[in-house]
C-alpha cells in the first residue's frame, strides 16, 4: 500500500449515500474489472459492452489501460513498483466511479494476483461491488493476433518485461466470470457480462 504523506486531513462525509445514488440513476454502481494478456479482447469486449449498456439506458464507463497511461498515469513505467501504482490508482478511480452509481468497465493486463486483490478490498471496504472478470485465451492464440506487434517485439528483446513473455500473469483463481476469447465471439462475451450483470442485480437499483 502507497504510504499516505499528508498530513493534518480529515475524511469529511457527504450527505448523500451510495444507496440514495444508485437510486437516482435505476441501477447499482459496481466494477467490472477485466484482466487478461495483451490482445486477449479486453478492449474491443469492454467497448462493445459499454455502448449495449448505454443502448439499454444504463450508466457506464469505460476505463482502458493504455487510455489511463496518456493522462493520469503518464508518469508510470512497467516495472513491477510501478505497475502496482498503476492499478492502484485506477483501483481508487474505478471505485469512485462505481460509488458515484456508474458501472465502471475497468480492462488493465493487471498481471499480479496482488494488486487485484488489492483493488477487490478498496471496493469491499467501501461497499461497492467488484467483479473480476478473466479474459482468458492461451499465449500462442494471443501473440497470433498482435494487433500492436508488441509480442513480436518481445520476442525480439526490443521490450522488457511483456506480460506472458519474460514477466509472469497470474492468472486468477476464482474469478466471478471467466471468458474464453478463443472459443467466445464479442457477442458471445458481452452476452455472457450483461448475465453475469444481472444475475448480481445490478442493473436496477
Amino acid at each position: 500500500m502507497t504510504e499516505q504523506l499528508a498530513t493534518n486531513i480529515t475524511w469529511h462525509e457527504g450527505e448523500v449515500s451510495h444507496a440514495q445514488r444508485n437510486q437516482s440513476l435505476g441501477q447499482k454502481g459496481a466494477t467490472l474489472w477485466m484482466t487478461g494478456l495483451s490482445a486477449s479482447g479486453k478492449s474491443t469486449i469492454a467497448v462493445a459492452l459499454e455502448q449495449v449498456l448505454l443502448q439499454q439506458g444504463k450508466h457506464a464507463y469505460r476505463l482502458d489501460g493504455d487510455n489511463i497511461r496518456h493522462g493520469l498515469n503518464k508518469n508510470l513505467g512497467f516495472s513491477a513498483e510501478d505497475r502496482a501504482e498503476n492499478i492502484r490508482r485506477i483501483g481508487e478511480v474505478s471505485k469512485l466511479f462505481a460509488d458515484a452509481g456508474i458501472l465502471s468497465i475497468a480492462s488493465f493486463i493487471s498481471p499480479y494476483t496482488a494488486d487485484r486483490d488489492l483493488v477487490r478490498k478498496l471496493h469491499e471496504d467501501a461497499g461497492v461491488a467488484f467483479i473480476e472478470v478473466y479474459v482468458d485465451l492461451p499465449l500462442e492464440v494471443a501473440e497470433s493476433r498482435d494487433p500492436k506487434g508488441l509480442y513480436k517485439k518481445a520476442r525480439a528483446g526490443e521490450i522488457k518485461g511483456f506480460t506472458g513473455i519474460d514477466d509472469p500473469y497470474e492468472a486468477p483463481t476464482n474469478p466471478e466470470l471467466h471468458l474464453k476469447t478463443h472459443e467466445m465471439s464479442v457477442e458471445d462475451s458481452v452476452r455472457a457480462l450483461l448475465e453475469c450483470l444481472q444475475d448480481n442485480n445490478l442493473l436496477e437499483a
